[in-house]
């Protein structure tokens, strides 16, 4: 298994968010989060936002921490990464 997840650094809505990631196929990333009861609106083109709340939980699971620069650089060298630019539709 290759799902990755950040640290839990990302603000918005009362508390701080992560990123679950696969560097191997979205199939088997929406898997696990479905294993793992993370909603499929959780889902942002390329990863999963997942609440610093379930950190832990999703570790225990089977996510490997990652620095989220290393992330980034997996999620890129994969192929899965979806630029920024592609997410606006430009």
């Amino acid at each position: 298994m290759t799902i990755l997840i950040d640290e839990p650094i990302w603000p918005a809505h009362d508390t701080v968010w992560a990123h679950l990631v696969s560097d191997a196929s979205y199939d088997e990333l929406h898997a696990f989060a479905a294993a793992q009861d993370i909603p499929r609106r959780g889902f942002d083109h390329d990863h999963y936002d997942v609440p610093e709340s379930r950190w832990h939980d999703l570790v225990a699971a089977g996510a490997e921490p990652v620095t989220g620069l290393d992330l980034a650089r997996r999620l890129e060298r994969s192929g899965l990464r979806v630029s920024q630019r592609a997410k606006r539709g430009l």
